[in-house]
């Protein structure tokens, strides 16, 4: 996504989860990990010393329910939680939760989320909006089959989708970029969309210093 980093605050009080969503986050492209919180007061604290594009809040915390955290936010949140109860789940949405992902999920699906966030992003930002778009915006956050590319988008993908099927090991944007003949930027661009549509899985290569990269499979 072109333009500033959508900024992300991680709310979870176990912190081995706190820090593994804060690690797919800063694994994607165009998002930055502004704070993690353990408890309804932090987070609350966070909110206050940050800007916050997105909350990915945590149901149950030692000091409260994180749904009502939710309802507080001036921010878009998703909610992630162990919590099933179907009053649970209409809570968080009645809250303002855009997506409800129940624990325990993999790498792939919040990164999927995250990437479709940032296509509801690119669409709800823009001056004026009309049904069909509002309708395209909410759509990609329930994971709805997007439009067909045009054909010669067709080809790029598929020669990705094709490459990594071949390839003996997964590759990173870099290495997919160098391989198909286009920009890093190009190939990330595709390789978010195919990860949205379950096309293809993203997990994180860990590197001696530094962030993780994504890599893809």
């Amino acid at each position: 996504m072109a333009g500033p980093e959508l900024t992300v605050l991680v709310v979870d009080d176990d912190f081995r989860v706190a820090d593994l969503h804060a690690r797919i986050v800063s694994a994607m492209t165009g998002f930055r990990v502004a704070a993690t919180a353990a408890t309804l007061a932090a987070a609350r604290a966070a909110v206050d010393e940050h800007p916050i594009d997105l909350a990915l809040v945590d149901v149950y915390l030692p000091d409260g329910s994180g749904i009502e955290l939710v309802r507080e936010l001036r921010c878009d949140a998703f909610v992630l939680g162990a919590a099933t109860e179907g009053r649970a789940v209409r809570d968080a949405m009645t809250a303002g939760a855009l997506v409800y992902l129940v624990k325990p999920f993999s790498d792939t699906e919040l990164a999927r989320r995250l990437a479709a966030y940032t296509h509801y992003r690119r669409i709800v930002d823009a001056a004026e909006l009309d049904q069909a778009r509002i309708d395209t915006a909410l759509a990609s956050l329930r994971a709805a089959p997007p439009r067909e590319d045009a054909p010669q988008h067709s080809v790029t993908r598929a020669r990705i989708v094709d490459l990594l099927a071949d390839a003996p090991a997964p590759l990173s944007a870099a290495e997919v970029a160098a391989e198909i003949g286009v920009s890093r930027a190009t190939a990330q661009r595709y390789l978010a969309a195919l990860v949205a549509k379950g096309r293809l899985r993203m997990q994180l290569r860990y590197g001696s210093t530094g962030r993780p990269e994504q890599e893809y499979l």
